[in-house]
């Protein structure tokens, strides 16, 4: 088991001074998780989807991090690999030299940057992502494999070229798949990658999703891995939002969550839902506040006539890890039976201040990281 924060880069009030300090509060909280005791820090890529987020490069991210920092890990959560977003020998380049600097802390997930917002950036074909991904994954796990890399594939051939500079950790580092549709979770096990699961909709469908890895991985024959080592580590969201006051955090946490829902639902609307609401309001049950708009998310799909799935509201879903310490252990402990081997923290969201985040990093390494490790032994997170 180990500990883990996400960073999306995602605000309220997306002016250019407001965006440069929550770029640089980000960096804070990250060089910050590193003295409370998280094992990784994540980077999400997403290109403009202003309000939902602003971390467009998070190679550059990564290594500013890794350069305040010693022990953390440092991870793409995920690159986008279709090839107009980045060439996956350049993305094999990148890898080989944060790796390098780093001092081999660094692990590496893939995505597809599925919505038209960020294909239509880069003018990458939606029908041709899921395979793109793939392949640059194939083409990522054989870099290193010999001397110079050449490959022959459906989509691409690189002809014999050396991949410089090689990673520290050999043959390349940790590779993961962002699985955000059940489909997803048998590719990753049948390629050999992590998973990383959003877990919005809590426990229990993180256990659903947990299931449907662990069994592909068990029936697997190895015929579609992508590399010759394989990385069997399912990673799952947990929105998170702590304090002495479990009340305050509670409202805070609800009421970013809000902003986090109505922004992403804003881009894979293709920006038909609106943009979010910024407004945050003293004296506001946002709890309320999110159930309601939970309660508009499935009125809109039923006059759309678009059925009510768990993963179509579970964004509103209110029942994280949000309130003490003590709610935060005992929602983490569910995650765990339920089948995580990573507890990935979400704490930057849009609406959330600073000092929230920060007090929210600090509980977490004073209180709730130290349980599990003493519950579970010296080894757990390592």
């Amino acid at each position: 088991m180990q500990f883990s924060m996400i960073f999306e880069a995602q605000m309220a009030n997306p002016t250019a001074e407001h965006e440069r300090q929550v770029i640089l509060d980000s960096v804070e909280q990250a060089v910050y998780a590193e003295e409370m005791g998280f094992d990784r820090i994540w980077a999400v890529e997403h290109h403009s989807t202003k309000w939902y987020s602003h971390m467009s490069a998070p190679e550059i991210f990564l290594t500013w991090v890794a350069a305040r920092t010693s022990r953390i890990r440092i991870a793409h959560g995920a690159v986008c690999m279709p090839f107009n977003f980045n060439h996956p020998a350049r993305v094999a380049e990148r890898i080989g030299m944060l790796d390098t600097l780093s001092g081999g802390r660094l692990d590496v997930g893939a995505a597809r940057g599925g919505t038209l917002q960020e294909t239509s950036l880069v003018g990458a074909d939606i029908e041709r992502t899921k395979a793109e991904v793939e392949e640059a994954l194939r083409i990522i796990g054989a870099a290193w494999q010999q001397d110079e890399l050449e490959y022959d594939g459906e989509l691409m051939k690189i002809s014999p070229h050396p991949i410089l500079p090689r990673p520290v950790q050999t043959p390349h580092p940790p590779l993961f798949l962002a699985c955000s549709k059940q489909p997803s979770l048998v590719e990753a096990a049948n390629m050999g990658v992590g998973a990383l699961v959003l877990g919005f909709a809590g426990p229990e469908e993180v256990a659903n999703l947990n299931k449907i890895y662990r069994d592909a991985i068990d029936a697997r024959d190895g015929s579609q891995f992508v590399s010759t080592v394989q990385n069997n580590h399912l990673v799952a969201l947990c929105p998170t939002i702590v304090a002495e006051d479990g009340q305050k955090a509670r409202q805070i946490g609800a009421r970013g969550q809000r902003f986090f829902a109505q922004s992403i639902a804003h881009w894979f609307s293709g920006g038909k839902s609106g943009i979010p609401d910024e407004a945050v309001v003293d004296g506001v049950d946002h709890v309320k506040e999110i159930q309601d708009a939970a309660e508009q998310q499935v009125a809109m799909l039923h006059e759309a006539k678009i059925p009510v799935t768990v993963n179509a509201t579970a964004t509103y879903n209110i029942n994280h890890a949000y309130g003490t310490a003590e709610d935060a252990i005992g929602y983490v402990q569910k995650l765990i039976d339920a089948g995580a081997d990573e507890i990935m923290c979400l704490i930057q969201m849009g609406t959330v201040p600073q000092e929230a985040c920060m007090e929210t990093i600090r509980i977490w390494g004073e209180e709730v990281i130290p349980h599990f490790r003493k519950k579970y032994g010296e080894s757990f997170g390592a």
